[in-house]
C-alpha cells in the first residue's frame, strides 16, 4: 500500500493531523493517486465503492488548490451531508484554511446543489474565484428532482468559469464513458472495498415462517451474538414503526442488564426532545422511546430533527442494535452498519408500488460494513418465497445497474426554471441561445451522441423549448422585447428564489383573484404547492376531525389528504397548540410541524413579494405578521414579544402575559424569574426590550 510519504508535504501534514486514523492509503485510493490525480488540473470522475475513502481524495484536490492561493467548493445533495462535512472540515482551520458555506467568505465552502446553482446564476464574480469544484454523490445527476439542477449548474459553471476543475465523487455508473465525454473528465474506477461485502437473498421459507419481520429478528439476534448492529430498510414510515416495535419485543430477553441501562438513557433522551420544546411527548415519541428501551429504533421524516440526530449518534456509538428506516436514509447521513437488511424491495410511487432500481439496492447494500470496526459486511434482501428469492437474486445480485440518464426534459418544472435562469442572468436572449445552452447539458450530450436519437435531437429540443417559452410568456414570467427575451419582475422573483415555477404560478393566480386576505385560505393554498413539506396522516383513522376543523375555518373540502392535514396542523400551530395536542386531535405526524411552519413562513414572504410585484401593498403588514406567527407558533398578541426577546419562545411568552398581563413595564427582573424557564439573563433581556419598546 502507498503511504503518506508520496504526498506533497503540506497536504500530507494536514491530512495526518486532521485524519489521524489514516496511516496508509487503501488500494482504491492508491489507484486514484497513482493516476496523477493530484498533479494534474484535469477534470476527474472518481468511482469507487461506498466507504472506500472518496471524501479524502476529493479533499486532496481542494487542499492543493487552497494551498496555491485558490478556492474550492465541495457540493453535496442534502443539508444533512452539508452540516456533516462542515463539521469534519472545520479541523482544517487549525492550518489557516477558512471553512464555511459560501465561497465569498471561505477558502473551502460546503454547498448544497441548489446553493451552488444559485451561485452560477447570480454571483459570477464569486464563481470565477472558485478554482476547484468537488461534487459528492455525483451519481444523483440521474435523479428526477435534484439531477437537473446539478447538470445545469455544472453546464453554467463551465461557461462562466472555463478554468474550473471539476472532481466528481461517484458510485460506479453503467454509462461512465458517456458521462466522461460530457464532463470532459478522466474516469478512475476501482472495486476495492475496505470491508468486503457479502450479499444474500433470504426467504421466509428458510426460517419456517411467512412473516418477513421474523427474518429481520433472526438477523438482529445474530448481530447481538456478534456484538454488532443492523440497519433495516422498509418502504413506509408506518412499516419502520411496526418493524422496530416487533423486533424490540422479540429481542428484549436477549439483552444484558448493562445494555438495558444504556438503551434506557437513549429512550430518556428521545422523550426530552418534545419537553424542551414545550410539548408533552406525542404517541410517536412514546412509541419510539419504548422501542429504544430494547435497543431498536425507527427513523423517518415524521420525527423531531433532534430525535433523528440522537438515533444516528447513538447508533454510531454502538448504543442501539437496530434502526428501521425509510430508503431516504441511504443518502442522508453517514450511517454504516455490519448488517443491512432490505426487507422491502418495493417503494410506493404515484403509479402504485414499484420495484426499487438495482442502483438503489446497491446504495443501501453499500451501508454494510463499518470501516475501522468490521472485517466483513452483510447485505440481506428478504423474499417471501423461494421462487421470489430466485427472481430477486437474478435482478439485484447478478443484474446490472441501470443506465444513468438525464431527467432534465422529463422534469417540466426544471426546464421552466432553467430557461428563466438563462434569461434572467442574461446568458440567453433568444430561443436559439436557450437551445444552445440545453445542447451543452448532459441531456443535450446524451441526445446528440445517441445513434438512434441524434436525428430527432434538434427538433425534439426545439419543440420542448418553444412549448416552455409559450407557457412562460403566457404566465407573465418572460416578455419579448426588441432586444430579445427579458425576465419580468415576476420572472426575476422566481429566478432569485428556490421555489418551483408551479408554486410561483399558483400563488400568482391566487394573488390576482384575491379580494380580501383570509389567512386560513392562504395557508391552505400554500399547502397545495409542491414547495411546502407536508405533515402526513399516521394511519387509517378517521379524517373527520381535519374536515371539521377546515369547515370551522370556512374551508370546505371534499377529499382529505396530507395537504389538508398540513393546513389544519399549521392553523393549530399559530393558535399555540403543542405537537402533542395536534397529534392527538388529528392523528398526524406532528413532529414535522415546526419544519412545515418554518417553510410556510418563508412562502408567506414570497407571496407578499408576488403581491408587491403586482403593485398591491395593502396586505404587506398582515403578511409580515402571519409569517412571524408561523415562524414562532404564536397568536397576534405575542408577536412583538417573541421577536423582541431572543430565545424567549412562545411557551414562556404566553406564561408572562398570563401571569403579569400585557403591560410588563412595572415588572422587575426578580418577579420575571418566577416564570418557569426564565433565568437572570433572559429576565434582563425582557426588561431591556420592555423599556425600549
Amino acid at each position: 500500500m502507498i503511504n503518506m510519504e508520496t504526498l506533497p508535504t503540506e497536504i500530507k501534514n494536514i491530512i495526518m493531523d486532521c485524519y489521524p486514523y489514516i496511516k496508509e492509503f487503501n488500494p482504491a485510493q492508491r489507484h486514484v493517486i497513482d493516476s496523477g490525480y493530484i498533479e494534474t488540473k484535469s477534470n476527474y470522475i472518481i468511482a469507487i465503492p461506498t466507504a472506500s475513502g472518496k471524501t479524502i481524495l476529493g479533499i486532496m484536490a481542494a487542499l492543493k488548490t487552497i494551498l496555491n492561493g485558490g478556492k474550492a467548493v465541495y457540493a453535496a445533495p442534502l443539508i444533512s451531508i452539508q452540516n456533516e462535512k462542515v463539521k469534519e472540515f472545520k479541523e482544517f482551520e487549525k492550518h489557516g484554511i477558512e471553512v464555511g458555506k459560501h465561497p465569498s467568505s471561505a477558502d473551502l465552502s460546503v454547498m448544497v446543489f441548489e446553493s451552488f446553482d444559485a451561485l452560477t446564476r447570480f454571483s459570477w464574480d464569486t464563481l470565477r474565484e472558485v478554482d476547484t469544484l468537488i461534487i459528492d454523490e455525483f451519481h444523483m445527476i440521474g435523479e428526477y428532482s435534484r439531477g437537473p439542477t446539478l447538470e445545469c449548474a455544472i453546464t453554467r459553471a463551465k461557461i462562466i468559469n472555463p478554468n474550473l476543475r471539476i472532481v466528481a465523487l461517484s458510485a460506479t455508473l453503467q454509462n461512465m464513458e458517456e458521462i466522461e465525454g460530457w464532463l470532459e473528465a478522466k474516469v478512475v474506477e476501482h472495486d476495492y472495498r475496505p470491508v468486503p461485502l457479502n450479499k444474500e437473498v433470504l426467504n421466509t421459507e428458510m426460517f419456517n415462517t411467512s412473516n418477513k419481520n421474523e427474518v429481520v429478528v433472526k438477523i438482529v439476534e445474530k448481530a447481538i451474538e456478534d456484538s454488532s448492529q443492523a440497519l433495516s430498510f422498509v418502504s413506509t414510515r408506518r412499516f419502520t414503526e411496526s418493524l422496530s416495535n416487533y423486533v424490540s419485543g422479540k429481542i428484549k430477553k436477549k439483552i444484558t442488564s448493562e445494555q438495558k441501562n444504556m438503551f434506557k438513557k437513549v429512550s430518556e433522551a428521545i422523550l426530552e426532545v418534545p419537553k424542551r420544546k414545550g410539548s408533552r411527548p406525542t404517541s410517536t415519541c412514546l412509541k419510539l422511546a419504548e422501542s429504544c428501551e430494547n435497543g431498536a429504533a425507527f427513523h423517518h421524516a415524521g420525527l423531531f430533527n433532534e430525535q433523528k440526530e440522537i438515533i444516528e449518534e447513538e447508533f454510531r456509538k454502538g448504543n442501539l442494535l437496530m434502526i428501521a428506516a425509510t430508503p431516504s436514509l441511504m443518502y442522508g447521513v453517514n450511517l454504516p452498519s455490519r448488517s443491512v437488511v432490505i426487507r422491502d424491495y418495493t417503494r410506493w410511487t404515484s403509479q402504485g408500488p414499484q420495484a426499487i432500481p438495482v442502483f438503489d439496492y446497491e446504495q443501501m447494500s453499500g451501508r454494510a460494513g463499518r470501516p475501522q470496526y468490521d472485517d466483513v459486511g452483510f447485505s440481506y434482501l428478504v423474499a417471501k418465497s423461494l421462487d421470489e428469492a430466485c427472481d430477486l437474486q437474478e435482478k439485484y445480485i447478478h443484474g446490472e445497474i441501470e443506465t444513468t440518464n438525464s431527467k432534465l426534459i422529463e422534469n417540466k418544472d426544471a426546464v421552466y426554471k432553467q430557461i428563466i435562469s438563462q434569461v434572467a442572468s442574461s446568458l440567453s436572449k433568444n430561443p436559439e441561445e436557450i437551445q444552445n445552452f440545453f445542447k451543452m447539458t448532459f441531456y443535450g450530450y446524451q441526445m446528440t451522441n445517441n445513434p438512434s436519437m441524434s436525428l430527432f435531437a434538434e427538433d425534439s429540443l426545439k419543440y420542448e423549448i418553444e412549448t416552455a417559452l409559450e407557457f412562460l410568456l403566457k404566465n407573465g414570467i418572460l416578455q419579448a422585447t426588441p432586444d430579445g427575451l427579458k425576465a419580468t419582475a415576476f420572472g426575476n422573483l422566481i429566478a432569485k428564489s428556490n421555489y418551483t415555477v408551479e408554486t410561483s404560478v399558483k400563488l400568482k393566480e391566487y394573488a390576482t383573484q384575491l379580494e380580501e386576505l383570509d389567512i386560513n385560505e392562504l395557508i391552505y393554498q400554500l399547502s397545495l404547492t409542491p414547495d411546502l413539506p407536508l405533515i402526513s396522516f399516521k394511519g387509517r383513522k378517521s379524517k373527520d376531525p381535519v374536515r371539521e376543523k377546515l369547515s370551522e375555518k370556512g374551508l370546505f373540502v371534499m377529499n382529505i389528504g396530507n395537504s389538508e392535514a398540513t393546513t389544519v396542523a399549521l392553523l393549530e400551530w399559530i393558535d399555540e397548540r403543542s405537537e402533542y395536542e395536534i397529534e392527538n386531535a388529528y392523528n398526524v405526524y406532528s413532529a414535522s410541524t415546526r419544519r412545515s411552519a418554518y417553510e410556510a413562513s418563508l412562502l408567506v414572504k414570497f407571496f407578499k413579494n408576488i403581491l408587491e410585484v403586482l403593485g398591491r401593498y395593502n396586505y404587506s403588514r398582515d403578511l409580515d405578521y402571519l409569517s412571524a406567527r408561523l415562524y414562532y407558533g404564536v397568536r397576534d398578541d405575542l408577536i412583538l414579544l417573541v421577536i423582541g426577546v431572543k430565545r424567549l419562545g412562545r411557551k414562556r411568552a404566553r406564561a408572562l402575559i398570563k401571569t403579569f398581563g400585557e403591560d410588563l413595564r412595572p415588572i422587575n427582573e426578580t418577579q420575571l424569574q418566577k416564570i418557569e424557564g426564565i433565568g437572570p439573563k433572559l429576565a434582563k433581556n425582557i426588561r431591556v426590550f420592555v423599556q425600549n419598546y
